[in-house]
């Protein structure tokens, strides 16, 4: 189990970007959050088996569709053992 905190920036904001991260984030047995930004980026921390989170970083990169993903970054973070994915709202 390993655990990623993740930021992707571009325009993810007002595109579905968070209820499509938590369909697929539940399609890959990943659990944890997602939340917008004040400066306009989304913030994901997500935890699962290894191969489902590279899987998982490879579809930040894509996005929904009428999203425009200009960088992703992650780092890995300490396993919190989260239970379901959520959205956050503000």
């Amino acid at each position: 189990m390993k655990h990623f905190n993740i930021t992707i920036t571009g325009k993810v904001q007002g595109v579905g970007f968070r209820e499509t991260t938590k369909i697929i984030a539940n399609q890959m047995s990943v659990n944890g959050f997602v939340r917008n930004e004040k400066d306009g980026s989304v913030y994901i921390e997500a935890e699962a088996d290894e191969i489902f989170l590279e899987e998982f970083v490879n579809w930040c990169n894509e996005g929904p569709d009428r999203s425009r993903v200009e960088n992703v970054s992650f780092t890995e973070g300490e396993v919190k053992n989260y239970r379901n994915f959520e959205v956050y709202k503000k």
